[in-house]
């Protein structure tokens, strides 16, 4: 008999919170500190709750990653980005205020991000699922470059996400984590990147 759509919104809905709880834990006490019964009790849920939606530690972890992602989706929300061939000024504008978010707002998804990026590098099985959520941001941050007019979208767009990473990273973890730049400093470093990339022109 085929489930009731109320029990399968119930379980996706579950799903979310153990993830949800699994990301805060992730950021708050690192990868050691994540464990099941840790995420039943920082969810508010039912000792064993989090095992039934994800029975093994890999499981556990690659909810977190896909959550991740769709998160960290709608944080960036490429999609919704102002159509580059109108002018690279308010693309500009709108990708500094994504950073930004990203190092205020969203900062405790961002801790979760690097405990996940080095836990995949020891677990293959995981790294399959961290590349895969990452290659839907790369993909559009590919086509967006192109719309700019990059010669070689790949690689510029590999620039611009190690631009990113850099950022983020010196302001959550690294030596600049008690700074957070304004977004008119994050405009201007973008746009100097991307007119070295395209000339200055385009970027103007």
């Amino acid at each position: 008999m085929p489930e009731r759509p109320t029990t399968t919104a119930a379980r996706a809905a579950r799903a979310d919170l153990v993830a949800d709880a699994a990301l805060a834990l992730l950021a708050e006490r690192g990868m050691r500190g994540l464990t099941h019964r840790a995420v039943d009790e920082a969810a508010g849920l039912p000792q064993g709750s989090t095992s039934n939606v994800a029975r093994t530690r890999q499981a556990l972890l690659e909810l977190a990653v896909r959550r991740l992602a769709d998160r960290e989706e709608r944080v960036l929300a490429l999609q919704e980005l102002p159509d580059p061939h109108e002018g690279a000024d308010a693309l500009l504008g709108a990708l500094a205020l994504t950073a930004h978010r990203a190092l205020t707002h969203n900062r405790e998804l961002t801790l979760a991000r690097y405990e996940l990026a080095l836990e995949a590098t020891r677990r293959p099985e995981l790294r399959a699922h961290f590349d895969a959520a990452g290659a839907r941001f790369r993909a559009q941050l590919t086509a967006l470059v192109t719309a700019l007019g990059s010669s070689s979208p790949d690689r510029h767009a590999l620039t611009l996400i190690a631009w990113a990473d850099g950022l983020l990273f010196s302001c959550v973890a690294g030596s600049y984590h008690a700074e957070i730049p304004p977004v008119p400093d994050i405009r201007a470093d973008l746009r100097e990147i991307i007119a070295g990339m395209l000339g200055t022109r385009s970027a103007e």
